[in-house]
């Protein structure tokens, strides 16, 4: 299943002209960063490395302007942002989910680095402000990734630690994840009268959780420190 999309077109490499344009997009980020803030950070994690280190400055100042809503003059790492797509190639980047697990497929074997990172960061910089401050700062996080391409760089942009799989229900309904992971079921898990467990019901059901899910306490061992994990982050969505 497609969760996020990006299609960029772009001049070919040896091209004495170097443009960028931006196709279709799907580009979720509700809650933010959402799926959309994943592809597009995993647009930037991808192609960092090989992008002249001369244009890193230009690409921090550009996303800044980009965050800030403000006029960006042209071009930008040595390229133009058009509309138009006559005459350039096309690279289609995916997030996609099979099951419980997310993962990217990319296609940017025709495209240079400049090009995939101006697009990405350009598709981000059209999001409403609202998530476009919280995309922006996971393609910054991005910029800074130096692993490998997989799931450690999903769960960190994410805001999980390296070593946890992300959950696509952590995105889809981070709420529903969350009251299940610190026990709320049935009436108890929406409240009465339709709201939601009060601070001092959440703190409790976080230590009862804790500790269930602690070695020293009994539990097992074998992924006692995601479920711990899951357990703080449940707690951090729910109190905010």
């Amino acid at each position: 299943m497609i969760l996020a999309e990006l299609e960029l077109f772009h001049s070919r490499p040896i091209a004495p002209t170097r443009r960028v344009a931006i196709g279709r997009t799907h580009l979720p980020a509700d809650p933010p960063p959402g799926y959309g803030g994943l592809l597009l950070g995993g647009v930037v994690a991808n192609n960092i490395g090989a992008l002249d280190p001369d244009l890193i400055p230009d690409l921090h100042k550009l996303m800044n302007q980009l965050d800030q809503d403000m006029r960006i003059p042209q071009p930008r790492l040595r390229h133009r942002l058009q509309e138009d797509r006559v005459g350039l190639q096309r690279s289609l980047h995916k997030l996609v989910g099979q099951g419980e697990s997310v993962s990217f497929e990319f296609d940017d074997r025709q495209g240079d680095p400049a090009q995939q990172l101006l697009g990405a960061v350009y598709a981000a910089g059209r999001m409403p402000p609202g998530p476009r401050r919280s995309v922006m700062a996971t393609l910054r996080r991005a910029m800074s990734w130096t692993g490998p391409i997989g799931p450690d760089l999903v769960a960190s942009l994410a805001g999980f630690e390296r070593g946890r799989s992300v959950s696509t229900r952590v995105f889809d309904d981070p709420v529903g994840w969350a009251l299940d992971t610190l026990g709320f079921i049935n009436g108890a898990r929406r409240g009465t009268g339709g709201v939601g467990p009060d601070r001092k019901q959440i703190q409790q059901h976080y230590r009862r959780s804790l500790m269930g899910a602690h070695p020293d306490h009994g539990a097992g061992r074998v992924d006692a420190a995601q479920r711990i994990a899951d357990i703080t982050e449940a707690r951090r969505i729910l109190l905010g």
